[in-house]
């Protein structure tokens, strides 16, 4: 089945950096556009940024753009995000996502296939 594993969380302070990783397997990675999205108590969730199944095109919300990166490496299955510059609104629970859809990949409801998070804390 389906499995899609983040790693990469932590404690940090602000200004800080940190790199999630998110492995996938059973699909075909290569197939598939893959997001990030975090989530705070009490909150939505909200889209982070994504990447297109080939790596060339990437989209990022107003709120992460300058300051993180998205990446895949298909050869390996995994898809990155770079998080630089950190802010204590940064802090959540960051999930790793999956679609096999070529639209709307700021919708989290395009998505099919979750990770199960990793937990980003930003202290000031």
């Amino acid at each position: 089945q389906v499995q899609l594993v983040e790693s990469g969380g932590g404690l940090v302070q602000a200004g800080g950096s940190l790199r999630l990783s998110c492995a996938a397997s059973g699909l075909t990675f290569s197939s598939y556009a893959m997001g990030w999205f975090r989530q705070s108590p009490g909150m939505e969730r909200e889209f982070v940024a994504a990447i297109s199944w080939s790596g060339g095109s990437t989209y990022y919300a107003d709120s992460v753009q300058g300051r993180f990166t998205i990446s895949r490496d298909n050869a390996k299955n995994m898809v990155y995000l770079q998080m630089n510059s950190l802010k204590p609104e940064d802090t959540a629970v960051y999930y790793c996502a999956a679609t096999g859809l070529r639209v709307r990949v700021r919708d989290p409801l395009q998505y099919g296939y979750w990770g199960q998070g990793t937990q980003v804390t930003v202290s000031s």
